[in-house]
């Protein structure tokens, strides 16, 4: 018998492999009484149980016969250490929740330990319900990049940048100076990636996005964005250069596979065509969107033009929480309600954004994204032995309709567990805890 380091036995598996893709019956894409070997953090099998039991023996062997196994989810959009902000402002558009709470709130607040602490309790939230990987953009990446790599989670971290001068940096030099000193710094690392963010095309200029699109290109990088959040966004930029803001983006070479797009609710027919023609892609957070009133993104229209749509959920502050889980239903939902069919955005393509496709527009789908041979073991594991979660008749739809992220018992990423029973085995949630009540009394005086 071979020896592997991990043996994880299932009795429902939902590999998101990208072979299955095409079939049309969701059945097909379960697997039944399956394990999974695990080999120097990666993938070294997919196969029966009653073949794996004779092919390799492990000292670590895990048995999971009342749950579904699946991909590592992955936020494709956060700000991660404004989770000490969860519910800082509410019911509010968009520009006064940033302009009379957040902006204002950040100023006061936002150092090198705020940004610790909230990146941890957002990790925590977020290994918590089942994610992997996080694509972040926020100030003091530095400090976000050693929380992720102390923590053991995959990340992205957006090299941010804005025209004005905030309590991280005073111009946009200094925002890419630092961008690219952390990048060099850890450019070497398997979990820790990085992207250039630009905030919005309403926060930078010309200059500052002609740069980026040349270094983007140059370091080979995704550039993560927001882009058409609102109509005031798409209004002012009308008026200030006379071109709707992805037009302008397109005109500095920035549409393109290595763009994600994120929120995207108000785009037109013309404009819905240029990403499908670029291979640009779409970050869905529909939460956010719903409780700024910043409008619908056009789901079932992007994917008839066959454009990539991921999921994240935007910030605690948007959002209130990091549930990935969640935002897999509303996505869901709204766009059968968006659409007026119910057959829009299905459970399994549902996953897909959530999995794979999240992979494919961060370029890592070749690590994860689907449970594969050759692929980083990144996978969470979901508990449905519980009354809320019975009776179970299609895996997929209870994955995306039925499941709460609390089911969620155990996590892997790069073959370490870091999940347990829904304990954590990296983070402190103890003095996470105590920590951000401490921070939520100085902040709420």
């Amino acid at each position: 018998m071979e020896t592997v380091q991990t043996l994880i036995h299932g009795k429902t598996i939902i590999p998101m492999s990208d072979h299955a893709k095409n079939e049309r019956n969701d059945h097909k894409r379960i697997l039944t009484n399956c394990s999974i070997a695990i080999q120097d953090g990666c993938i070294l099998d997919v196969l029966p149980t009653s073949e794996a039991t004779k092919k390799y023996s492990s000292e670590s062997n895990f048995d999971y016969d009342h749950h579904i196994i699946i991909p590592g989810l992955i936020n494709a959009h956060t700000h991660a250490a404004m989770s000490l902000f969860r519910g800082l402002a509410h019911d509010l558009h968009l520009m006064e929740w940033l302009e009379k709470h957040i902006w204002p709130a950040e100023l006061k607040w936002v150092n090198e330990d705020f940004v610790q602490l909230g990146t941890q309790l957002a990790i925590a939230e977020l290994l918590r319900g089942g994610v992997t990987c996080f694509n972040d953009m926020y100030f003091f990446a530095e400090t976000t990049a050693q929380v992720a790599t102390k923590s053991g989670i995959r990340a992205h971290i957006g090299m941010i940048l804005l025209d004005f001068p905030t309590q991280y940096a005073n111009d946009a030099d200094e925002y890419f100076s630092k961008g690219l000193a952390l990048h060099d710094q850890f450019k070497a690392h398997p979990l820790v990636k990085f992207t250039f963010a630009p905030h919005a095309p309403y926060t930078v200029s010309n200059a500052s996005l002609e740069r980026v699109a040349m270094l983007a290109n140059e370091l080979e990088l995704p550039v993560h964005m927001h882009v058409h959040e609102t109509q005031n966004e798409i209004a002012q930029s009308i008026e200030q250069y006379k071109i709707r803001p992805l037009r302008r983006l397109h005109d500095f070479g920035l549409v393109n596979s290595g763009l994600l797009a994120v929120h995207m609710t108000h785009i037109e027919e013309q404009e819905i065509n240029l990403l499908a023609e670029t291979n640009a892609n779409v970050v869905h957070c529909p939460q956010s969107n719903l409780k700024l009133a910043s409008g619908f993104c056009p789901i079932q229209s992007l994917r008839d033009k066959k454009i990539n749509v991921a999921l994240g959920t935007d910030s605690c502050a948007s959002n209130d929480d990091q549930d990935m889980l969640s935002e897999m239903h509303s996505a869901a939902l709204l766009a059968k309600g968006v659409a007026n069919n119910a057959a829009a955005l299905p459970a399994y393509d549902t996953l897909r954004c959530a999995t794979i496709n999240a992979a494919i527009a961060l370029g890592i789908d070749q690590d994860t994204g689907s449970l594969e041979v050759g692929k980083s073991a990144d996978l969470s594991i979901i508990d449905i032995d519980t009354l809320e979660a019975q009776p179970m008749y299609d895996p997929i739809g209870h994955v995306v309709y039925a499941t709460q992220r609390n089911q969620v018992s155990d996590v892997w990423v790069a073959g370490k567990q870091l999940l347990s029973n829904r304990e954590l085995l990296t983070l402190d949630q103890n003095e996470i805890l105590a920590k951000t009540k401490e921070w939520n009394q100085k902040i709420n005086n």
